[in-house]
C-alpha cells in the first residue's frame, strides 16, 4: 500500500563553513571576510529541511560522520520534521564539508568534501527498498554516488513511486538514469551538460526541454534564476516568473524550491500553483543568509502568498 503523500529524499548531508566578503579572492589573494557562520546544508539535507518545514510527510535516506556535528545535524533534521531512522552514522568518516564564499551580490563558490557522504552505498539503498517502494515519491539530487541514485530511482521506478531528480551540481548523465526520471529540475547550466543547449532564454529553454522529454521525462522545470522557472509537461511549455525581492544570499534558494515543490505536488496541487509555492519559499530564502536557516515555515510561505494576493 502506498503511504499518501509520503516523500523520501536521498541525499548529502554536509556541514556548511560560509564566509561573507566583498569580492572573492583571485589566486594567492588573501581577502578579509565581514561575516562566517556554520550552518547545516548539503544539497539533500537542504531539500528534506525545505520539505519538511513546508509540510511534507518526509523520510531521508543518508549518511553522516559519527562525529559530533553528525550528531547534531541528526537532531536539528528532527526538529524539522523530518524521520531521520534511515540516516546512517558511518563509522570512522567525517560529517561531509562545504567551504562557502559569499560575495557582496549574494553570489557563491563552494568547494565540498564528501566524507559520509560517499559511503551512501548500494547496500545501504537496498536496505530502504520498501521504505521507496511505499513512497509517493522520492527526490534525489548527484551529491551521492551515482549507482545509489541509480538503484533507487530503479526500486521507485519498479513500484510507481514518483522519480524526481535535481541534477545538481552539474554532470553528464547517462540514459539510462534519465529514463527513469519523472521530474526534472535542472538549472541553466545543468541543462546544458545534460543537453548541449545553452539556455540563455525562453526559446533555448524549450529546446533543451525536448531534449530531456525525448529521453523519456515527462515533466522538465528548468529553474532560470531571477527569471522564474520554464515548465514543460510532455512538450507544452511555459514560463513562470518568480517573485521579486532583494537577495541578500541565494545559498540554498534552488534547493528550498526543489523542496517546497515536492510539498505541493504532493498535496495533490496542479502544477502551476506548486511552483507558486516554491517560487514563494525560495523566495523568502534568499532574503536570508546561510543554508538551511533560511529555509521557511509553512505559516511563512503561506503568510507571504496572501500578501502577494
Amino acid at each position: 500500500m502506498k503511504t499518501a503523500g509520503k516523500l523520501v529524499v536521498l541525499g548529502s548531508i554536509n556541514a556548511d563553513h560560509i564566509l561573507n566578503l566583498e569580492s572573492f579572492p583571485t589566486p594567492g589573494e588573501t581577502v578579509t571576510g565581514n561575516h562566517y557562520q556554520v550552518a547545516f546544508g548539503g544539497k539533500g539535507a537542504n531539500q528534506a529541511v525545505a520539505a519538511g518545514r513546508s509540510g511534507a510527510d518526509i523520510a531521508f535516506i543518508a549518511c553522516t560522520g559519527d562525529d559530533d556535528i553528525g550528531e547534531r545535524i541528526r537532531k536539528q533534521l528532527q526538529v524539522d520534521r523530518i524521520d531521520v531512522a534511515p540516516v546512517s552514522a558511518v563509522s570512522g568518516e567525517s560529517t561531509g564539508v562545504a567551504l562557502i564564499f559569499v560575495n557582496g551580490e549574494g553570489e557563491n563558490v563552494i568547494g565540498i568534501h564528501a566524507g559520509a557522504n560517499a559511503a551512501l552505498s548500494s547496500a545501504l539503498v537496498d536496505a530502504q527498498r520498501e521504505r521507496i517502494a511505499k513512497a509517493d515519491a522520492l527526490l534525489m539530487q548527484l551529491e551521492s554516488p551515482l549507482d545509489s541514485v541509480q538503484l533507487a530511482a530503479q526500486i521507485a521506478h519498479e513500484h510507481q513511486t514518483t522519480v524526481v531528480l535535481n541534477p545538481a551540481p552539474a554532470r553528464a548523465l547517462p540514459d539510462t538514469l534519465l529514463s527513469l526520471v519523472d521530474i526534472i529540475t535542472p538549472n541553466e547550466t545543468e541543462a546544458e551538460k545534460l543537453t548541449g543547449v545553452r539556455v540563455e532564454n525562453d526559446d533555448d529553454a524549450a529546446k533543451a526541454a525536448q531534449i530531456l522529454h525525448a529521453k523519456g521525462i515527462d515533466t522538465v522545470i528548468i529553474t532560470l534564476g531571477s527569471r522564474g522557472v520554464w515548465a514543460s509537461v510532455k512538450g507544452e511549455g511555459r514560463r513562470v516568473p518568480g517573485f521579486k525581492v532583494q537577495a541578500i544570499d541565494t545559498i540554498a534558494a534552488g534547493d528550498t524550491f526543489n523542496g517546497a515543490l515536492m510539498t505541493a505536488l504532493l498535496e495533490k496541487r496542479p502544477l502551476a500553483e506548486a511552483l507558486r509555492f516554491a517560487h514563494a519559499a525560495a523566495a523568502i530564502a534568499v532574503t536570508r543568509k546561510g543554508a538551511q536557516p533560511s529555509v521557511p515555515w509553512r505559516k511563512e510561505i503561506d503568510e507571504f502568498l496572501r500578501q502577494q494576493g
